[in-house]
């Protein structure tokens, strides 16, 4: 039976809380939004290890790097806008040069925020948290994957940024399908042309495969649920075996996933890449489904894509 759609920052707030009861270590600290976030599923199980400091990212960050330097695991949580953009320092200096077991998990990202507007939807927090030395990287495809990452990054030591969804995201996996860090799945074989996304943007790409069967066109599409480290294998394989490469995230074309997909590319196995993205403007206000129409990012637009990059490798 089909799991319900569901936002990817549930995935975190039902393990995070799982977690609290089996590792005494865990610490959460919050900038007053943690039931949107869903770090309150946490601070029902173990109130004594929950702070929240007010709106005020740039302690919370803080904080936790003092916290995970006395051995604790530090778990910090925000909408992505206000993490990456208002504690950028901290995270670079207080967490990331002292590499420190901090985890800096942001909901709310990309445009399916959608009715919030520009302001608070965060398009730049891929290229600015994996340029970071020691930063990990990661963005589940769906809910069931978002428990699973949560899991990884607590058990793993180092900095983590978990990018989640407050739209609900079509269910891709289940529990028992591999999930390692820095490991991509494959969720639609093909030779044609290969799609690699994350997010919200695998489920398009599986709908598009589907659509260019249609049309006698097979197209690979690869989940890249960790964008650092980047998976250059899987990278690598997809471009030898079917020559051409599409890209697909709600970011800014510059920097995110598709800029470091192009790198692996063009260092290791050219071919043609097309990315799919935000093009260089902020956000609009919408519903999620519009934003994704409004910004072409829907399945409908992974097929032109993909139709483009295959003229291009034919050419």
């Amino acid at each position: 039976m089909d799991i319900k759609p569901a936002p990817t920052r549930d995935g975190f707030g039902e393990e995070i809380a799982e977690q609290a009861k089996a590792n005494e270590k865990i610490i959460v600290v919050s900038a007053d939004l943690e039931d949107a976030t869903r770090a309150d599923f946490f601070k029902k199980v173990a109130p004594d290890r929950f702070f929240s400091v007010g709106i005020a990212e740039q302690d919370m960050v803080g904080m936790a790097a003092g916290l995970a330097s006395e051995g604790f695991v530090a778990v910090v949580n925000s909408f992505a806008v206000f993490l990456t953009n208002r504690a950028y320092d901290q995270i670079r200096i207080d967490v990331c040069y002292n590499d420190l077991n901090v985890k800096l998990v942001a909901s709310h990202a990309g445009v399916t925020v959608g009715e919030d507007g520009a302001s608070a939807q965060c398009l730049e927090d891929l290229a600015i948290m994996r340029v970071l030395p020691n930063m990990k990287v990661v963005c589940p495809v769906d809910v069931v994957e978002a428990r699973k990452a949560t899991r990884a990054m607590l058990q793993e030591k180092g900095p983590f940024y978990l990018r989640l969804s407050r739209a609900p995201l079509p269910v891709l996996t289940k529990d028992p399908d591999p999930f390692v860090i820095g490991k991509a799945n494959e969720i639609c074989a093909g030779k044609d042309a290969t799609v690699i996304a994350c997010g919200a943007l695998v489920s398009e790409s599986v709908e598009a495969a589907r659509l260019l069967q249609n049309e006698g066109i097979s197209l690979r599409v690869i989940n890249m649920h960790t964008i650092k480290p980047l998976d250059v294998a899987a990278i690598v394989r997809a471009a030898r075996e079917t020559g051409a490469i599409v890209t697909a995230e709600e970011h800014q074309v510059v920097g995110g996933l598709g800029g470091a997909v192009a790198e692996a590319v063009a260092q290791n196995c050219p071919v043609p890449v097309e990315i799919m993205g935000v093009r260089d403007s902020f956000g609009q206000t919408g519903t999620p489904a519009q934003l994704l129409q409004h910004f072409h990012l829907k399945a409908d637009d992974v097929v032109e894509a993909v139709k483009k990059v295959i003229k291009r490798k034919a050419g």
